[in-house]
């Protein structure tokens, strides 16, 4: 039994409703099973019939042809020719039994790798902030992996050793009786030791493992940290601390592999034992006269066909109750409630026609096809366009990250009655210490999450969040985050994401609003330089002017700054001060900011402490207060 599928099973809470599930998938390639089965028995009863020929092979020819000088072979002859037939018969019937497996299994985990992605993006961000990504990853790694060895490994051979048991003892019992006694019985008391020997092989993987993944953990940490660790002169205890992990690993790995590098020899010696057991057997009904030569040379070679697909067979269930965890796992994702929308206001390009141009723009603004820089509101029932102007209001806005249900626990609000009117066109700061509910604030407004009914209500534009399609309020709004995320490929598909149609001219104008360009073309291969790692080969604040390009191309009505130049330093930033100021030109903006000289210029600054809102106003007019924003600015509270 090889040491991989020694290291703990891992079982499924519901195994009838998993096998039911992936069934659902493979039975979509119904029409090739039938096939499939066919082959698993032309192949296991060809092995099981050429063997079965040794009898009549050593009986009717070889023993008689034994002292003759001239034997006559055409018969032996035939029955070899008989033999080969029936041997390459399984040998085709096998190969194509693996293909059409192969394609039914890489043809299934497609299907569930990709049911499992397009679910995966239908889920609320509530579900991935309460989920490490590392557990989520493993979902098309490692779990995708055991169900992929189970397709193309444990199944076939399970069903192959099914096939092969059967016949092999019917043969058995057809050939000697008393022999099979002694086969089964023998077999059973190998099971037993190996059932043993496994278990205890399979508690120190599991320690192994366990000590494996701390060893690997401390080095992702100490990789990360060695800026850290080099500047608190921590090289030695570092490396002391690494000896006393690796030499616990050593030892549970010594475990696990002893156990693990034992079954096989005994197991092979046990299996030599009963060969023995089996020939002395055999032997003494020979010489009494129960037994023919032909009869025990078949069944000794049944022998090796019995007890190694029975071995196979615990090893592979093993295997394939892994990848049923597995698939369950990948199964409780894609049934994850997809997030709720119940928005039916849809966002439009609009155009005014020529009598709106002067008149009231409501009543003669019409839809347009083609982007026209213009965006409406489109009524559901009838149809009715409201120019988006960007006006947000919080009214009395209340809000916990928690469970909403009336389940008795009481809930942690984060932010407490916020009422904040932002008008079309002003810049609206928010202004607070870490955990004060700035971004919540801004989560809310994206429906990231949803206020519940009675905790407040947010509209845009007059019209209540919740009515707003999910995809239509977030197309009306440009984002640009503190913790900036590059895709692989280049600067230009990078800054295409805001807006996919956009075209070369547009790419070039939002870079150099970003100011962006000059960086970029400095790079060896310019806007078609490829960037992988999240973009490691830059520098922080070139990935956050590559965001913030990435906003101005989508060219949004609402705009969102989460600390948009807090990776860019004091030149940089005065340097795009003017691109920022033209970016928010006529926009309604929200920045989240801890450096206060990014905000003076702005139309409204709210002060949050621990969810409320303590102080608001403009710049002048707060530090005219002398209260915790003056605090703030003239450096006497800092932020956390």
């Amino acid at each position: 039994m090889p040491p991989l599928k020694m290291r703990g099973v891992q079982r499924p809470k519901n195994t009838k409703k998993t096998i039911l599930r992936l069934i659902s998938y493979m039975g979509r390639y119904k029409a090739l099973w039938p096939v499939v089965f066919i082959c698993v028995l032309i192949s296991s009863l060809s092995s099981v019939l050429g063997t079965y020929l040794l009898r009549p092979a050593v009986n009717d020819y070889i023993v008689p042809f034994i002292g003759q000088q001239h034997p006559d072979l055409s018969g032996f002859i035939r029955l070899i020719a008989r033999m080969f037939c029936i041997f390459v018969s399984g040998a085709v019937a096998a190969f194509i039994q693996q293909r059409l497996l192969l394609y039914i299994s890489t043809q299934t985990l497609c299907a569930i790798r990709r049911d499992l992605f397009h679910h995966m993006e239908t889920l609320p961000l509530r579900y991935y902030d309460s989920r490490p990504h590392g557990v989520l990853m493993s979902l098309f790694t490692n779990d995708t992996d055991t169900l992929r060895d189970m397709f193309s490994q444990s199944v076939p051979q399970l069903l192959v050793s099914i096939c092969s048991v059967t016949g092999v003892l019917i043969m058995m019992i057809v050939l000697s009786i008393p022999l099979t006694l002694i086969m089964v019985v023998s077999i059973a008391g190998m099971m037993v030791i190996a059932a043993k020997i496994g278990k205890k092989s399979a508690q120190a993987f599991r320690e192994n493992q366990k000590r494996i993944g701390a060893v690997d953990g401390y080095i992702e940490e100490l990789i990360e940290g060695q800026r850290v660790v080099k500047i608190f002169n921590r090289e030695k205890q570092a490396t002391l601390r690494f000896d006393e992990l690796n030499e616990k690993l050593r030892l549970a790995g010594t475990q696990a592999n002893t156990f693990a590098n034992i079954l096989m020899p005994i197991m092979g010696n046990l299996s030599h034992m009963q060969y023995a057991l089996v020939s002395i057997a055999g032997a003494l009904l020979i010489m009494s006269g129960r037994m023919d030569l032909g009869t025990i040379a078949s069944f000794l070679q049944y022998t090796r066909s019995f007890s190694r697909p029975i071995t196979m067979m615990s090893q592979q269930f093993n295997g394939i109750l892994n990848a049923l965890a597995g698939a369950e796992r990948i199964f409780a994702v894609i049934d994850e409630e997809s997030e709720a929308d119940e928005g039916t206001v849809q966002l439009v390009n609009a155009v005014y026609t020529a009598a709106g141009a002067s008149a009231d723009g409501r009543t003669h603004l019409v839809e347009s096809f083609a982007r026209t820089g213009t965006w409406a509101w489109k009524m559901p029932d009838t149809g009715l366009l409201k120019r988006l102007s960007g006006e947000v209001k919080f009214d009395h806005v209340s809000f916990s990250y928690g469970k909403h249900e009336s389940d008795g626990e009481s809930l942690h609000y984060v932010l407490h009655d916020i009422t904040l009117h932002a008008r079309p066109g002003e810049k609206i700061a928010l202004v607070g210490s870490t955990g004060s509910g700035k971004t919540t604030i801004t989560n809310l407004l994206t429906r990231f999450y949803d206020v519940p009914e009675d905790d407040g209500t947010i509209t845009y534009d007059g019209i209540p969040l919740r009515d707003i399609q999910k995809d239509a309020l977030r197309a009306s709004l440009g984002f640009v985050l503190q913790d900036t995320h590059l895709f692989t490929g280049t600067i230009r598909d990078n800054i295409r994401y805001g807006y996919l149609d956009a075209s070369e001219a547009q790419i070039l104008e939002a870079a150099k609003l970003a100011n962006a360009d000059s960086f970029i073309r400095h790079l060896k291969d310019g806007y078609d330089t490829v960037i992988t790692g999240d973009g490691a080969s830059l520098s922080q604040g070139q990935r956050q002017l590559l965001a913030i390009a990435r906003a101005a191309v989508k060219d949004p009505p609402v705009l969102i700054l989460d600390e948009a130049t807090s990776s860019i330093d004091t030149r940089t930033e005065a340097l795009i001060e003017k691109g920022m100021d033209r970016l928010m030109e006529g926009r309604t903006v929200f920045v989240i900011a801890h450096r206060l000289s990014t905000v003076r210029n702005a139309d409204c600054i709210v002060v949050l402490e621990k969810g409320n809102i303590i102080e608001r106003g403009t710049h002048e007019e707060l530090l005219a207060l002398k209260g915790k924003y003056f605090q703030l600015y003239t450096g006497a509270f800092e932020l956390d």
